[in-house]
């Protein structure tokens, strides 16, 4: 591995920081439902509202943060969403009231859906093609990390027997990683695309010059990313809804959704509350969600070494049966155990929920975030990104905010089925329209996309 190759992977490991904050934000919630609920008297709606209200600022970070994202660049953009962690960190830990923390936990969202966004977007605009793959995956590597560290942050937490202050202490303890990262991002330069279509032609040679070792291939790589934007004929304020950009904003929307609609964050959010529907204890619980991670973070491994050679296409069909299996499995053990669930009705749960999140981590949780960072041209991507992150965390919160409710009302049995479904329209999706990205320059897939 030589020198620039070194370099590369360490500033997209720095960007790939949001992304482990994104994963311990989103999961750490799910060891605290219980104490919210008791501490400020929640309803199960209002305890949906309050796992919600993080997606509501969610929802808004991540369609906004595209023209900024635009105007003041990617890195700079990173290290305000780092602020809001720590603010969102410190803030949830000592909250004054539920409305305070339900702020609180909103800035978090905020920081989640910038982060969901332009990390992808940066460490795929400092990426060489043929490694892309794996480098964009990083940024999925660490969100399923960052929910690792949650989930097992969370259990060492409640083996500290902290009383009525455990639940703060759990979301205190992000402080740490939001700081770091902030620091961290100084080191980081400013993406070549970006720095580029601000006219910073020479400011963008010194980067490439640190990215890319051969010079022919580095003079290459920026003629076609000059080209790329051609602002001579382009406007860069372009709708994104304009005729050519409606095929690639279609597939990043629908691969966002149905990430989504297979029940992958109600998963993370409620574990706890699931396991215990099986008559687990508090603490088993918890170590069982900790089960989970573990199994999300080693498939997420095994995808990471492989997308660059199998493809996107390929790990999203073999995703796609894998949650139809799974979760057809879980729908009907909760059917055959009801609300009594036996020893083996708990363990067959268990095990095929391991076998969904397997399937996650090797399909859409490694592949989304590389496809929408792809296929995007490099004049719309802030903002075709910005809309494919809108919406995933709107079905995010709908589903967030309606699956205690669901669970309740019609039973675990039914609310998995539901999920299933979708996914077997996700599958009929990929083998239909989802093209194959691997290996193609950034510049190469706009063409393939028949964009001038």
């Amino acid at each position: 591995m030589n020198t620039h190759e070194r370099y590369v992977i360490r500033i997209a490991l720095v960007a790939a920081l949001g992304g482990l904050l994104f994963g311990f934000d989103t999961a750490v919630i799910s060891g605290t439902t219980e104490w919210l609920q008791q501490v400020y008297h929640l309803s199960d709606a209002a305890l949906g509202f309050t796992v919600a209200c993080a997606l509501i600022g969610t929802i808004i970070g991540a369609i906004a943060v595209g023209v900024p994202a635009d105007r003041i660049g990617r890195r700079d953009m990173l290290i305000g969403i780092a602020v809001l962690y720590f603010i969102s960190a410190i803030g949830t830990a000592l909250p004054w009231n539920w409305q305070s923390f339900l702020f609180f936990r909103f800035v978090g969202g905020l920081a989640v859906g910038g982060a969901s966004v332009v990390s992808p977007m940066y460490i795929a605009e400092i990426s060489p093609a043929e490694k892309r793959g794996r480098l964009v995956a990083l940024a999925q590597f660490n969100i399923v990390f960052g929910i690792l560290l949650a989930f097992a942050s969370n259990y060492f937490i409640t083996r500290m027997n902290l009383g009525t202050s455990e639940w703060r202490w759990m979301y205190g303890v992000e402080a740490i990683p939001a700081a770091a990262f902030f620091a961290l991002l100084f080191f980081n330069p400013r993406s070549p695309r970006w720095l580029t279509s601000k006219g910073r032609h020479d400011e963008a040679q010194a980067v490439m010059n640190r990215l890319v070792a051969d010079p022919v291939a580095r003079d290459k790589e920026l003629a076609e990313i000059r080209a790329s934007l051609d602002l001579e004929h382009h406007s860069a304020r372009e709708s994104i809804f304009s005729r050519p950009y409606l095929m690639p904003l279609f597939l990043a929307c629908a691969i966002a959704v149905f990430n989504q609609a297979s029940g992958i964050n109600a998963l993370l959010y409620y574990a706890p509350k699931i396991f215990k529907l099986t008559g687990a204890a508090g603490e088993s619980a918890l170590l069982q969600s900790v089960l989970i991670g573990v199994v999300n973070l080693i498939f997420t491994m095994v995808a990471l070494t492989v997308i660059d050679r199998f493809g996107r296409r390929k790990l999203m069909l073999v995703g796609s049966v894998g949650y139809i299996i799974s979760l057809g499995t879980a729908a009907a053990v909760f059917f055959v155990n009801g609300e009594n669930f036996s020893a083996m009705g708990g363990t067959m749960l268990l095990g095929a929920l391991m076998v969904f999140i397997a399937s996650h981590a090797f399909g859409q949780g490694a592949v989304i975030w590389v496809f929408v960072s792809e296929i995007f041209p490099n004049r719309v991507r802030a903002r075709g990104l910005a809309l494919a992150s809108f919406s995933l965390w709107i079905a995010n919160a709908i589903i967030a905010q309606a699956f205690p409710i669901m669970l309740g009302a019609l039973g675990g049995g039914l609310v998995f089925a539901v999920f299933a479904g979708f996914m077997v329209v996700q599958l009929v999706w990929v083998i239909a329209f989802m093209p194959e990205t691997k290996g193609i320059p950034l510049e190469g897939i706009q063409k393939q996309m028949h964009i001038d």
